[in-house]
């Protein structure tokens, strides 16, 4: 038998992506002051983090992290269930219930981990299934393949698909699965409607809010509570640290049974390192900065108002979205590419989003915004995509 030969295989694979002009490339980025970013040489206005509050280089958060490393050292030194669990994580993870008015939360490396774990615990027995947006995050999908469950896929925010797809699985275990804020366009899941299919179809609603928490919601507890929905109709959410929180590393957080044997048997949990407690620390003064500072979504969400309503007088091709996340949509690969180095030019640093990551013909800027941004910078970004925009409208009057 003629095994194919693996580096013949990524040659010609890389071949195609040069030809779709879907090369995917990483920046370094080699200095850090708030919003302005040094790259390849160069300081650019990022407007692509997902540091949403601007509290990843806060001085408190930054101090928090530096004073546990001192204490604790840099690692946790082992699993949780082995030596790894430190007082750090028993505080951060107590900080998040609190927060989030749930029984309990279980901290995790990042959200990839959290959502495989979770339905590998949850959905082990034949016949489960879990049914999900069919624009959720690439870990939601692939942690229900690596589970080895049944997944059906309904149409973008649509119950009533969702609740076709419940239909469809006559026995076995069921779990609702969506993210509440959709990471490349930027909309919200109808949660509460999600709710009300997920109790008459007795499935597990689960809701992955990384780009939520901090910035949606009262006190910033996110999408769920923004939906005015508990524990009771949302018995497991998973959470970022990552994100509106500026660290790394994830959480689910609710139902303290669920959550007691997702401790005890989710292998993604069992066999990883535990989070550096250092950073554990930092999360929690991270949550106490988010919690307290209403300031910090206000500003947000102005900057996110200003933008729209520039973007749009100018005539960009927005999408529906209230949330930092603003994609502009440019239509081909080729297109986007050229808009995000005329970005570049006018000194703001907005990559293009292109297929497989969106949709074919739906390649896009994804830009997204922080607290730290200045209106300025918000009217520089607009008149720089107006610009960048030019040569394909002088394109289209010639054609």
């Amino acid at each position: 038998m003629a095994r194919p030969d693996l580096h013949d295989r990524i040659a010609s694979l890389r071949k195609l992506r040069v030809a779709q002009d879907r090369v995917r490339v990483r920046r370094t980025v080699t200095r850090r002051d708030g919003v302005r970013v040094e790259v390849d040489g160069r300081w650019l206005v990022e407007c692509c983090s997902n540091d949403y509050l601007g509290l990843s280089q806060q001085f408190q958060v930054t101090t928090a992290l530096q004073d546990a490393a001192g204490r604790d050292g840099v690692g946790a030194g082992a699993s949780a269930l082995v030596s790894g669990y430190h007082a750090a994580h028993v505080a951060l993870e107590h900080e998040l219930a609190d927060w989030l008015q749930a029984p309990a939360a279980l901290l995790f490396g990042n959200g990839f981990l959290a959502n495989l774990a979770v339905q590998q615990a949850l959905l082990g027995e034949e016949g489960d299934a879990c049914v999900q947006d069919r624009f959720n995050h690439a870990s939601l999908l692939d942690a229900s393949r690596l589970a080895g469950c049944r997944l059906r896929r309904y149409p973008h925010g649509d119950a009533e698909g969702a609740i076709r797809q419940l239909r469809n699985v006559p026995e076995g275990a069921a779990m609702l699965a969506t993210d509440a804020v959709f990471s490349m366009d930027g909309d919200i899941a109808p949660l509460r409607a999600l709710a009300l299919v997920a109790r008459v179809q007795k499935a597990l609603l689960y809701v992955d809010d990384a780009h939520g928490i901090g910035v949606r919601g009262p006190n910033g507890r996110g999408s769920v509570a923004e939906a005015r929905l508990g524990v009771e109709e949302v018995p497991l959410q998973v959470i970022s640290l990552g994100k509106a929180l500026g660290g790394y590393g994830a959480a689910v957080v609710g139902d303290a049974a669920l959550i007691q044997h997702l401790a005890e048997t989710a292998r993604p949990y069992l066999h990883s390192t535990a989070l550096p407690p250092a950073l554990a620390a930092a999360s929690s003064e991270a949550i106490r900065q988010a919690r307290r500072d209403d300031w910090r979504r206000e500003k947000l969400a102005g900057l996110i108002e200003r933008f729209r309503t520039r973007a749009s007088a100018a005539g960009l091709d927005l999408m529906a979205s209230d949330t930092p996340i603003q994609p502009v949509l440019c239509g081909a690969d080729a297109q986007a590419l050229a808009w995000s180095a005329a970005l570049e030019e006018s000194g703001y640093w907005v990559p293009a989003i292109r297929p497989p990551t969106v949709p074919e013909g739906k390649a896009r800027l994804r830009v997204t915004l922080s607290a730290l941004h200045s209106p300025e910078e918000i009217d520089g970004l607009v008149d720089a995509l107006v610009r960048a925009r030019e040569p394909q409208l002088q394109a289209a009057d010639v054609a």
